[in-house]
């Protein structure tokens, strides 16, 4: 993994519109359109629309079918908004559909229930985030995502070739497959960054450390910050659930989301783990670095001690003196040598018997 790439880092919401009925979207353009898909489907059959009017949206009165409107693009802002308010979504949902800044929330109205979080799509050089909100109510499922990813494409096979239980369940087991399938990534992308964090290897001293490996490191840790603190919501809107506190699930379908919170528990172990792991490779970067240091020092004091007693006897026949017996001997020159290599022979084998290098 080279690229950790966290959205929702686009432009802030203007609060201060001079007109509040006018929508923007927060995030980065991904594609130039939007894509517009409806399942409607039962037991019986299931009928998939690529192109989708506004018209076609009053069927979800129909409670004979379930619907799923799945909807890629969040660009086209005004597009959007009349989906959502041909659905009687409310305005300020609306803002939080197309707000990628936000945190990940859960919120139930009169009509319908509003869910959004943040996923993930794990790859081999990068890691894209992005918000994906869920409004859903007796018979009908939407679900808004920043781009076209293949999140749900076994949900779709599952539909049209009837395979499973989602034809014959209502939209809040779709629901929970969707959230199930959110968390497969969030599971895929940590397994990845165990490897990656795995690599990073300090075990041997003596080879200094890359000089982005402390980057590395802290890169890794805030990504694991992320991940935990998007899991949270999910884990809470399951509590919710498990609590009967969410009207628009069934009780049926109540032993799945369990499955859900437990899924969510796993993660934030994992996570959990996972910055320990980072934690003690951060101190494990400095204590190798420290020792370095320590090396390099122990070699310079061991040559500076060396050098002391002998520049001390450079020093001694190096004074300007008028008589200096030594200077006058004919061997003076080779003894003091002689003497300053036995020193030096002596010092390196109290040095070397002392371990000192």
């Amino acid at each position: 993994m080279k690229t950790l790439n966290i959205s929702g880092k686009g432009k802030p919401l203007n609060r201060k519109r001079v007109d509040p009925t006018a929508f923007v979207f927060t995030g980065h353009s991904y594609s130039t359109g939007m894509d517009v898909q409806l399942f409607e489907y039962n037991k019986e059959l299931c009928n998939e629309y690529k192109e989708v009017s506004l018209e076609q949206l009053a069927a979800f009165e129909d409670a004979k079918h379930m619907y799923w409107l799945n909807i890629h693009g969040l660009n086209k802002a005004d597009e959007i908004a009349a989906i959502c308010q041909k659905l009687g979504i409310h305005n300020l949902v609306i803002q939080d559909i197309l707000d990628v800044n936000q945190r990940p929330k859960f919120q139930e109205f009169d009509q319908f229930s509003f869910l959004t979080l943040k996923s993930i799509v794990p790859s081999e050089n990068e890691m894209v985030t992005e918000q994906i909100s869920f409004v859903f109510g007796q018979n009908y499922l939407i679900s808004f995502q920043e781009r076209k990813a293949d999140y749900f494409e076994h949900l779709r096979t599952r539909l049209r070739e009837e395979k499973g239980i989602i034809r014959e369940r209502s939209v809040d087991f779709l629901l929970y497959s969707m959230l199930e399938s959110i968390l497969d990534n969030y599971f895929k992308t940590l397994n990845q960054l165990d490897e990656d964090i795995n690599s990073i290897d300090f075990s041997d001293t003596n080879k200094e450390p890359q000089p982005n490996a402390l980057e590395t490191i802290e890169t890794h840790k805030k990504f694991v910050q992320f991940i935990k603190k998007s899991i949270l919501p999910i884990k809470e809107f399951a509590q919710l659930v498990e609590r009967g506190d969410c009207k628009g699930i069934e009780k049926r379908h109540v032993k799945y989301f369990l499955e859900i919170k437990d899924l969510c528990l796993t993660l934030m172990d994992s996570c959990d783990i996972l910055l320990s792991t980072l934690e003690s490779h951060t101190n494990l970067f400095f204590s190798v670095q420290g020792h370095r240091m320590n090396q390099v020092m122990k070699t310079l004091t061991v040559v500076a001690t060396i050098f002391i007693p002998l520049t001390f006897v450079v020093g001694v026949y190096g004074m300007n003196f008028s008589y200096m017996p030594e200077l006058a001997w004919k061997y003076g020159y080779f003894g003091i040598w002689a003497i300053m290599l036995i020193l030096f022979l002596l010092m390196l084998y109290v040095f070397k018997k002392k371990k000192w290098f």
